[in-house]
């Protein structure tokens, strides 16, 4: 669950959020879309290999431990996101660090009442937001319009008029007032402005280390609290750089009408989403319509309601959901097994033990150095796709599999029934971003559909 922040010098420097807003109104609706460049939480941390794969695995397995059951609770995995970006909040601007994250709604920043030494707010690598020195910030009442919006928000019980912010993650919970902002992102041309409701957090209880620096998350979840949602936007994409690449190579988000289909002449393949059972919180997540997985030339022997959407236990569903936070794939046991005998068979000789301090991972071989996306067949993905057919996603070898040290390259797919996993995720298959890497995904909401296209996505 821990995110790696960039130093401040570094952040200072260069911004991590370039976003384009075309419109001259404070509206909820942009006129030309967001353009929004993240950077991975590691790329500048003068990390080794084997460090950013051990942190990578943690928080995946941490992902696999919590529990979605609560209503209340928000999606986990905005803890294990390995994107930030920076912006600007507030007139004059203030600066802030958050997490994109597409499976949580509420916007939401530490501000200056969070004191680490009486309400266990975290530590950040920025100043606080200070709403006293703003002068756009606007306070949210109880009977205000975005205090309906979602679970996030209650009334606050001290005077029955202020709109209160109250939920929980995995690593613990946050509380807060719910206010609207002027938010800034890239420039602090006017131009570049959005009025959005945010959370003003002054009370947390999270695992220390959560947000590694950040100052708080920007949700991209289904909700009405969500940035897409209140732009007024049906779309948004990414293209998530490789893990391994050159910390210059920026991903990007892109939001409204910049988000499409990367112009590089390869064919997008579109999936429906499944339709969510509920409008809580298992109405953030995007379910997909899994059916089946080929490993090289042989098709597991899987039956495709080990992916189906179902309630698992009363107001708890597993299925199978996109995650652009969780950093590692997680299949149900079934299939996992399944893959793991299937990719033994097919390696042979070539397995070997995990390194020694490789913890977490079950299936290896040894590579030369350089050579850990050449040692496994491809995955492919195959989905019941838009119209009734089949839509196949060919995940490569490098998408799934990821070195360890210099001489070994483990899978980096795991079982969603770990020892500490818990319902509904110990049922749940999740497509991590680590498969998404050098993919253009595309999240068209109006139309129900995810696309997804091969792309450089150092070069969109």
């Amino acid at each position: 669950m821990h995110i790696h922040a960039l130093d401040t010098q570094t952040k200072m420097a260069r911004p991590l959020l370039w976003l384009t807003l075309l419109c001259t109104s404070l509206t909820f609706k942009s006129c030309a879309g967001l353009r929004i460049e993240l950077i991975h939480a590691d790329a500048k941390a003068n990390r080794t290999v084997t460090e950013r794969m051990r942190r990578a695995t943690e928080r995946t397995h941490r992902r696999l431990a919590s529990s979605m059951g609560d209503v209340v609770s928000a999606p986990v995995h905005w803890s294990e996101t390995q994107y930030i970006a920076e912006y600007l909040i507030g007139n004059p601007p203030q600066r802030a660090e958050a997490i994109i994250d597409t499976g949580s709604n509420l916007i939401w920043t530490q501000c200056s009442g969070c004191r680490t030494s009486s309400t266990g707010c975290f530590t950040q690598n920025l100043t606080l937001y200070d709403p006293s020195l703003s002068r756009t910030l606007r306070p949210v009442a109880c009977n205000g319009t975005a205090c309906a919006l979602g679970s996030e928000t209650r009334c606050a019980r001290a005077d029955k008029k202020t709109c209160g912010v109250l939920t929980s993650y995995g690593a613990g919970a946050i509380a807060g007032v719910l206010g609207t902002e002027t938010f800034t992102f890239g420039s602090a041309s006017p131009s570049a402005n959005a009025s959005l409701a945010f959370g003003c957090i002054t009370a947390t209880a999270l695992t220390p280390g959560s947000l590694d620096g950040a100052s708080g998350i920007i949700g991209l979840g289904r909700g009405a609290l969500s940035l897409v949602s209140q732009l007024g936007e049906t779309k948004f994409s990414y293209c998530l750089t490789p893990y391994f690449s050159d910390a210059a190579n920026t991903s990007r988000l892109f939001v409204g009408a910049s988000a499409g289909a990367a112009a590089n002449g390869s064919t997008a393949t579109s999936v429906p989403f499944v339709k969510n059972p509920s409008d809580d919180l298992f109405g953030t997540f995007y379910f997909l319509p899994l059916a089946g997985i080929t490993v090289g030339e042989a098709k597991l022997d899987v039956p495709a309601s080990a992916f189906d959407l179902r309630q698992v236990s009363p107001g708890q569903w597993a299925g199978t959901l996109i995650d652009s936070g969780s950093p590692f794939t997680s299949l149900v046991d079934v299939a996992y097994r399944a893959l793991r005998a299937e990719l033994a068979a097919q390696l042979g000789g070539s397995v070997v033990p995990p390194p020694a301090g490789a913890e977490g991972f079950d299936l290896c071989v040894a590579v030369a150095q350089g050579d850990a996306g050449k040692v496994a067949p491809p995955l492919v993905l195959h989905f019941n796709g838009s119209g009734g057919g089949a839509a196949d996603l060919v995940v490569p070898p490098e998408n799934y599999w990821a070195p360890v040290d210099d001489a070994t390259a483990c899978m980096v797919v795991f079982n969603s029934a770990g020892p500490n996993a818990t319902l509904p995720t110990n049922e749940t298959t999740i497509i991590g971003n680590y498969m998404h890497q050098n993919m253009h995904l595309l999240y068209d909401l109006g139309n129900g559909v995810l696309s997804f296209q091969p792309a450089d996505c150092s070069s969109l």
